[in-house]
């Protein structure tokens, strides 16, 4: 296994002495309830209180600015002390944040995943060991009978779906100015499918770029409804189309193009699919491509973190995939781009680190 350097660091070599491993180890027991308590500190502004506080505030006064009672405040704070979100002076008996209540109040990324591992998460991760053992995301069947989340995406209660979207959103969005720069400065692209494109939020931005440029969204035919009302009306829109498909059935192939196509768009996709899936589906994305067809894979591959907490969110998203989203892919390192890319008769042409929250645009094309 090949790690950047700070994953490297912290991944081969023993970290704590034993009483921090004890600590850690209770840490992970009480897990569940650590995180709750910490989302609760968030969401009753307790946090947002003794930020603002110049010197703390004390039980009583905290009880008065919230509304709480004072047991909730007593049971909150005790237990943030011992989290390590706040700190408490033992002579004046005023509370403090501490940085990491502070990164969880203030870090936009640790306020997305909080949101999506409650709404989207919490409960169905309950049937994770069902999950692993049966290869399908049992911990979905919380919110409704579908084989994959992606089919329910839609019917979703409405924050369950703000928060998944937000989720997804967020990553991905942060990396868009640079991939357009790599796809229409480097590859002068002016044609390009774009494979799960889920709301067409990345086909605007390119349709917004460049004004030659055209897309046609690909993805199950309810999502393409979704993405067709989310566009219409937005200037570029009518170089926007979209074609229903469901990459998972194997008979379903990519429609070709009259004219040749420059460019096919993978983005958070793949990590939706078994190892086994995304090699079909790079063959039959194989079966439209010329010479100059270029497939643009961006993924957050864990392996290639240039710090160690993104390694740590993107393996524990692995876990989301295998409860609620489909019960066999995850968030996949190079070592199984590479494989798969190479299994389907491609080959790497470059790839494209640090892009915004951790992606990298592995540049595909036709083998020689």
């Amino acid at each position: 296994m090949d790690l950047f350097p700070d994953l490297k660091k912290h991944y081969t070599k023993e970290q704590l002495s034993a009483r921090d491993a004890q600590r850690q180890a209770e840490f992970i027991a009480w897990g569940p309830v650590v995180f709750q308590a910490s989302r609760l500190m968030v969401k009753f502004g307790i946090f947002d209180l003794l930020r603002d506080s110049d010197e703390g505030l004390t039980r009583q006064e905290i009880v008065e600015k919230t509304g709480l009672s004072d047991y909730a405040v007593k049971c909150l704070t005790e237990a943030a002390l011992c989290i390590g979100t706040i700190l408490v002076n033992t002579e004046t008996d005023r509370f403090t944040i501490s940085k990491v209540g502070w990164f969880l109040l203030n870090d936009p990324a640790t306020r997305i995943n909080i949101d999506f591992n409650h709404d989207v998460n919490y409960e169905g991760w309950f049937r994770l060991e069902e999950s692993l053992l049966n290869g399908k995301p049992e911990g979905l069947k919380h919110f409704g009978d579908w084989p994959t989340i992606y089919e329910g995406l839609s019917s979703l209660p409405d924050q369950v779906k703000k928060s998944w979207f937000g989720f997804d959103h967020f990553y991905s969005d942060s990396s868009f100015p640079q991939a357009l720069e790599i796809i229409f400065r480097e590859h002068h692209v002016k044609s390009l499918y774009d494979v799960g494109g889920n709301t067409g939020k990345w086909a605007l931005q390119c349709v917004g770029f460049d004004p030659d440029v055209e897309v046609t969204v690909l993805d199950l035919p309810q999502q393409i409804q979704m993405m067709q009302e989310n566009v219409e009306g937005k200037p570029g829109a009518e170089r926007i189309k979209g074609t229903g498909i469901n990459l998972l059935d194997e008979t379903s192939k990519f429609p070709p193009r009259e004219g040749g196509l420059d460019a096919i768009w993978m983005s958070q996709f793949l990590d939706c699919f078994s190892m086994e899936q995304i090699i079909g589906i790079l063959k039959r994305a194989k079966e439209i491509m010329t010479e100059q067809t270029r497939i643009y894979i961006m993924e957050t591959l864990w392996d290639r973190q240039r710090f160690e907490p993104a390694a740590f969110c993107l393996t524990m998203t692995s876990l989301y995939f295998t409860a609620m989203a489909n019960g066999n892919s995850k968030m996949y390192n190079t070592e199984d781009m590479e494989y798969c890319v190479r299994e389907a008769g491609l080959e790497i042409e470059q790839i494209h680190d640090h892009l915004g929250q951790g992606h990298s645009i592995i540049v595909c094309k036709l083998k020689n």
